[in-house]
């Protein structure tokens, strides 16, 4: 009889044990109807928020409670309850944010990795939701435990999603884009989570973010498109990116298009680095730079088209940095583009001197034709860089590309010539001439001395002087460039006699003291190798053009008084030259130099206002029109112009005379009697190191 008491007493206390269940579970219990397609319960719900609130203390138990039952309901495929249990959390969340939430916040995050490895789509998304909004929160006390390594894994595998349905793929994958921006949004601000930058981190999230930008998948209506998503996700990334994150960042994408062959074609390399450029704060603009410069020196060995497609890339973070501070990288870039400009020089000559075969002759060209993409790509990118940057920077970048200019009599160690012979040495030499016109392009020097100093002068000088019209040509728009301050050579196109100079309206200054100082020091030298470049055989109709420019920029820009006799004067020895032909120059050089001095006298004259002056050379202009038409550039440089056996030194009429134009120079302004006094080239000291070559040169001709 006792022991039955016993047991129904037992049993009574068991039978009553539900309503002593701990209030936090009998309101978590309550928030759940008995249909889950009746949804939350508004009331107990708020109930629940305001028991949380209440007693905060209470929270990590509500929520391993809430977390215990939605792992059972996952698991039971009960999915309608756990739709309501995440809402619950979002809820509680939201309501509450003392420092008890911190292991709330544990089991809510536990819960959210229960849905993201689910392999239901919906509970993804609704995971991806859950913590989306949770990322939002911004929580009054950091956390110093809480890591996101899963996290970042499972929302950027889910970037990668291959669903066979089409619909339910870029669901996936909007949500775990979502998810890695709000990863990005809960760690980059907390100084606790600087490990979110780190590589192992970087090199998820980003090809995540790249491999949907990728993506050119068609988009119903009202469907949100992953590569726009992935766009503004990797943008806000970058922007958040701090000077000691920068390099992680950026070394991801590099690999992203090295694995995925993104760089021939590269119209998405392009696009990235644009995007990279124009969203990280300016002053890292450098390290963006340095990591294209050394991706490309990895590759230096690589297909011709990948290094063009990397230096283009770098061509575009130049571009949009010389707009803003680029600070020490500026001789960096130019250093390793003139070093990978010499090894594509190699590349080409060696592909060149191995084809032995008739067969290997097309694919050889092939390849020499793909090396010179790479080279133009390079100068383009020099040019581009170099004409965007301040007057003071490009004065030293001109400097440092003239210094690697392999130049004959001097030593050059950055580039050995003795490797590449003489063709390479001439296809780098056109190439870095060919670069500092576009570095020199619109560059404004207020003083000559400032823009040629003699360690850019005399080298540039020297290359005037070699047998090669091309450098000559060279050499010659360089100076344009830099001695035509005022923009008048697009006037002056063209060599031919210009009947009313009046009307070119050239733009002209009085020349300062600083250039009338220059050319005393430099004039000579200036006149030397206008002579000598005047006579070489190989000369073409663009380099008689080029010198007659040469000539007229000197006399707007330049010349006083003093300087304009000195171009008379060099204007008669050329005339002289070209009569006594000492050095048996061909019939055409001869009559284009006298077309050529023809066409400057002619512009000098009126250049100088002086009626007389201008009489005496339209005279001799209109003789020859009548009597020599080989002798003016309007005749002599047309095609098929038939060239006279020899020139009358006799026929004076047909020549410009010294006692002429000293006549009509008398006066003030002017000491005509220097014109007397016949011009010879000086050998200046720094160019006195050539001469020996010229020698040498003038003993081969004979």
């Amino acid at each position: 009889m006792c022991v039955c008491v016993s047991v129904l007493f037992f049993a009574g206390v068991c039978g009553c044990c539900g309503p002593l269940r701990p209030r936090y579970k009998r309101l978590v219990d309550n928030i759940f109807p008995e249909d889950p397609k009746d949804g939350l319960s508004k009331s107990d719900m708020e109930k629940l928020t305001f028991y949380a609130v209440s007693a905060p203390e209470k929270l990590d138990r509500i929520g391993a409670y809430l977390a215990e039952r939605l792992s059972r309901d996952v698991v039971r495929h009960r999915y309608g309850y756990v739709v309501i249990a995440m809402e619950a959390l979002d809820q509680l969340l939201m309501a509450c944010h003392s420092q008890s939430i911190k292991p709330f916040v544990e089991s809510f995050l536990h819960m959210v990795a229960k849905l993201l490895e689910s392999r239901e789509p919906d509970l993804q998304v609704l995971g991806t939701n859950s913590f989306v909004k949770f990322a939002n929160i911004e929580e009054d006390t950091p956390s110093y435990h809480r890591r996101y390594d899963f996290f970042v894994s499972q929302f950027s595998a889910m970037c990668h999603s291959t669903h066979e349905d089409t619909e339910t793929r870029t669901r996936i994958r909007v949500a775990g884009i979502k998810g890695l921006q709000g990863v990005v949004r809960k760690t980059v601000n907390d100084e606790l989570q600087a490990i979110i930058w780190e590589p192992q981190h970087m090199d998820k999230l980003i090809p995540s973010m790249l491999f949907n930008m990728q993506d050119d998948a068609e988009h119903n209506d009202g469907e949100e498109n992953p590569a726009a998503l992935a766009e503004s996700c990797f943008r806000e990334l970058l922007g958040r990116a701090a000077y000691g994150n920068m390099n992680n960042a950026v070394r991801p994408v590099l690999v992203h298009l090295d694995n995925h062959r993104l760089w021939d074609p590269n119209e998405f390399a392009v696009s990235c680095f644009r995007i990279i450029m124009y969203s990280i704060q300016a002053q890292h603009s450098h390290h963006v730079i340095q990591q294209v410069l050394g991706h490309l020196d990895a590759h230096n060995k690589n297909t011709p088209r990948v290094r063009a497609g990397i230096v283009q890339v770098l061509l575009e973070t130049v571009a949009i940095a010389a707009k803003g501070s680029v600070g020490p990288t500026v001789l960096e870039v130019f250093n390793t583009l003139l070093k990978h400009l010499r090894m594509s020089v190699d590349f080409e000559l060696g592909e060149s001197s191995r084809r032995n075969s008739a067969s290997s002759v097309s694919s050889g060209r092939s390849k020499e034709s793909e090396e010179r993409i790479v080279q133009n790509a390079i100068i383009q990118t020099i040019g581009f860089f170099g004409g965007n940057l301040p007057d003071y920077q490009r004065a030293e970048v001109m400097m440092f590309i003239m210094g690697k200019v392999p130049v004959y009599g001097t030593p050059c160690h950055t580039l050995d010539t003795v490797k590449i012979g003489h063709h390479g040495t001439k296809r780098i030499q056109t190439m870095l001439l060919s670069s500092l016109i576009m570095v020199t392009s619109g560059f404004k020097s207020k003083t000559m001395a400032a823009a040629l100093p003699p360690p850019f002068l005399d080298p540039l000088f020297s290359i005037s002087l070699m047998e090669d019209s091309e450098l000559r040509q060279l050499v010659l728009e360089i100076l344009h460039n830099i001695i035509d301050r005022h923009d008048n050579r697009a006037k002056l196109r063209g060599i031919r006699i210009i009947p009313n100079v009046a009307a070119l309206k050239i733009k002209r200054e009085k020349i300062s003291k600083q250039d009338v100082a220059f050319m005393k020091k430099h004039g000579q030298q200036l006149y030397r190798h206008i002579y000598l470049g005047s006579k070489e055989e190989d000369n073409v109709h663009k380099n008689f053009e080029l010198l007659f420019t040469t000539l007229a920029v000197l006399t707007i820009e330049l010349a006083n008084e003093e300087v304009v006799i000195d171009l008379i004067r060099l204007a008669i020895a050329l005339q002289e030259m070209a009569l006594v032909n000492e050095e048996n120059m061909p019939m055409f050089i001869r009559c284009g130099i006298m077309a050529l001095v023809a066409a400057y006298l002619n512009f000098l004259s009126q250049m100088i206002a002086n009626p007389p002056f201008c009489q005496h050379v339209s005279k001799v202009i209109e003789l020859r029109n009548m009597d020599a038409p080989y002798l003016l550039p309007e005749h002599i440089f047309r095609d098929k112009c038939p060239l006279p056996e020899s020139l009358d030194k006799e026929d004076r009429v047909l020549y410009f005379q010294t006692a002429d134009m000293a006549e009509c120079l008398a006066g003030p302004g002017y000491n005509a009697e220097r014109l007397s006094i016949p011009y010879v080239p000086q050998v200046t000291g720094e160019t006195s190191h050539f001469s020996s070559f010229h020698l040498f040169k003038k003993k081969k001709k004979n």
